[in-house]
């Protein structure tokens, strides 16, 4: 597989090491520059990724404060996030290859349909909304992934170091009509899903993402999730 030698992929950590040996290969065989971003991790994600190829590094816990880390030591022209347990695609490198050819998106950014590593009704169902909900009020979540080149990404101020809300804060500030489908699903593990609740869970971001967009403070709806 041709490596994406424009290409940063960063990834905010903290204890995903049931997930590491899953994500990092693809994403290591469509990058050299592979950055994850520690927030303290106990379980051996670091060392983990380490003996796979990626460059770790650390910072403050929270995925705004992680992402804008990694962002900031990144060198490549386009920036990848990726969230640490979700898995490219076979299709990524061609995918992702056709969007940064383009430049026509230097000013745009692109995300990946959703999907579950599961088939249950709950997990298509769940995984239809979000997709749904990215085309129509363009609000794709970072679990979908977010490709966006470093001109862009800079032009807007990059990831706020808030405690949640960090990729609803960006996509507002890129802009719907910025914000372009690419044509691919990642896989997403549904585990917080099985423990929270296939509806729960949902209804209860819905909620969060409600307050948010009624003015509450990204530190205040924090300590509600928490």
């Amino acid at each position: 597989m041709v490596k994406l030698s424009k290409i940063s992929i960063i990834i905010p950590c903290l204890n995903s090491g049931a997930f590491i040996d899953q994500l990092l290969p693809r994403a290591l065989s469509l990058s050299n520059a592979v950055i994850l971003v520690d927030g303290g991790s106990t379980d051996g994600s670091q060392e983990a990724a380490t003996v796979l190829g990626a460059t770790v590094i650390e910072a403050a816990r929270g995925r705004g404060q992680q992402l804008a880390a990694g962002a900031a030591v990144a060198s490549n022209e386009w920036f990848l996030f990726l969230h640490s347990d979700t898995k490219l695609p076979a299709s990524a490198g061609d995918v992702i290859q056709k969007f940064t050819e383009s430049s026509e998106n230097l000013r745009k950014a692109g995300y990946f349909a959703l999907q579950f590593d599961e088939q249950s009704r709950s997990a298509r169902v769940i995984s239809g909304m979000a997709n749904w909900r990215s085309r129509v009020f363009g609000l794709p979540y970072g679990d979908q992934a977010l490709l966006i080149s470093r001109a862009f990404y800079e032009e807007i101020g990059g990831y706020k170091s808030i405690p949640l809300m960090e990729d609803v804060d960006i996509v507002r500030r890129i802009g719907r009509r910025n914000l372009c489908a690419l044509d691919a699903a990642v896989i997403t593990s549904a585990t917080k899903y099985r423990r929270d609740g296939w509806m729960r869970r949902p209804l209860r971001n819905l909620f969060y993402l409600t307050l948010y967009f009624l003015g509450i403070r990204p530190e205040k709806i924090a300590k509600l999730y928490e």
